[in-house]
């Protein structure tokens, strides 16, 4: 059974592809479920120039490479993920002399090292033998064949331990040399062939590939009390970071937005890690402001018109009231509740956070009638 099929057994699910499960729900969604919204989307019409090319490394070139940091493993959420029986596995494939699968490595301009891609689990399982170390544990082969049983690195006969020294392990290099402002094209390769069998969050990639100060902040304004309080656990797949990143880049620059949202989320995050630090402590505090009203004013039912939490919904109701506040005085608790009630009363409004969420024009119009609603509040 899907897990809409599940869900939809337990509450009605909002019939808008921004519908996010609510708080009592959200441990019902399975990890392989996909961004209904991302899928909508209407896909980028943009091109590329990329140049790529193959390159051959020896097992301990690449462990070399590994711990000098010339190979940058991204950090998200799903890190090292193989067991002791998986990684004892690859080693022993390597040491059989059989074929192993390739990695994918964007080579960056300015410094000429590498973002792993695709390969993480591979490249993090040849350190941690060569180091023998596996989770804080001795890192020794488990489930493979006798001869190799229970050994360590270091306890490998010497013409086995050269054998594995001289494994290959092809890589598939690339760079963007257009369009030459921002990196899409990663995101696209990304999402396409680092998935594990599991499609990525936009959020995931993004927290991969626009690591920095902004990416980090938003981690942490993740764990504001209030927000948690409303949005509810921590999502394993970073949707709420993705809903906070939202708010923020639609109360900055909606002006600017085009659609897909993905995609116009990317470029923000990219832009803002590029930002001074002050600038977005500024935001932050804009975020904590706005959300701490809304819990206050709203309660922490706030954003779901039926029984979950609509993106739509929380994206124009976040930009209407942090508009409000940046203009005048504190509105009062109650004015901001009766202004919100009003607001989800209104049917023109609501069929604008329910179909073609993303469409550019949708966006500005809710985004408009929700300001308007705050604006007396």
């Amino acid at each position: 059974m899907s897990t809409a099929k599940t869900l939809k057994t337990l509450a009605p699910l909002d019939d808008g592809p921004n519908a996010y499960v609510s708080k009592d729900e959200y441990e019902l969604v399975l990890d392989d479920e996909v961004d209904d919204e991302t899928l909508l989307e209407k896909p980028s019409e943009k091109k590329f120039s990329i140049d790529s090319y193959g390159a051959d490394y020896t097992v301990d070139s690449l462990v070399k490479r590994m711990k000098r940091g010339d190979f940058k493993i991204p950090e998200f959420q799903r890190k090292f993920v193989w067991t002791i029986n998986h990684s004892s596995k690859f080693i022993e494939s390597l040491l059989m002399g059989l074929p192993v699968p390739g990695i994918f490595l964007y080579k960056e301009a300015d410094t000429n090292k590498h973002l792993v891609i695709d390969g993480q689990q591979r490249l993090r399982t040849l350190e941690a033998f060569y180091d023998k170390k596996f989770e804080q544990k001795e890192f020794r082969l488990t489930g493979v064949r006798e001869c190799w049983d229970g050994k360590t690195y270091d306890d490998l006969d010497p013409s086995d331990a050269l054998k594995l020294d001289d494994s290959i392990v092809h890589a598939t290099i690339f760079k963007q040399d257009e369009p030459k402002d921002v990196l899409e094209s990663i995101y696209f390769v990304f999402e396409r062939i680092n998935t594990g069998g599991i499609r990525l969050s936009p959020q995931e990639i993004r927290n991969c590939i626009t690591r920095g100060p902004f990416t980090q902040h938003v981690a942490k304004l993740n764990e504001d009390e209030s927000w948690r309080a409303i949005f509810g656990k921590a999502h394993k797949r970073s949707k709420d970071e993705e809903l906070i990143v939202r708010f923020l880049a639609l109360f900055e620059d909606a002006n600017n937005y085009e659609e897909p949202m993905s995609e116009f989320l990317n470029i923000f995050s990219d832009k803002m890690n590029n930002t001074p630090e002050s600038r977005i402590a500024t935001l932050g505090e804009v975020f904590l402001k706005t959300i701490h009203l809304v819990r206050s004013a709203i309660g922490e039912k706030a954003f779901r018109p039926h029984n979950v939490l609509n993106a739509a919904v929380f994206d124009s109701v976040m930009v209407g009231l942090a508009t409000r506040l940046s203009k005048a005085a504190s509105p009062s608790d109650d004015g901001v509740r009766i202004a919100y009630e009003i607001l989800l009363r209104d049917e023109s409004y609501i069929k604008l956070c329910e179909r073609s969420t993303a469409d550019a024009e949708n966006v500005k119009q809710r985004l408009m009638i929700a300001r308007k609603a705050f604006a007396g509040a």
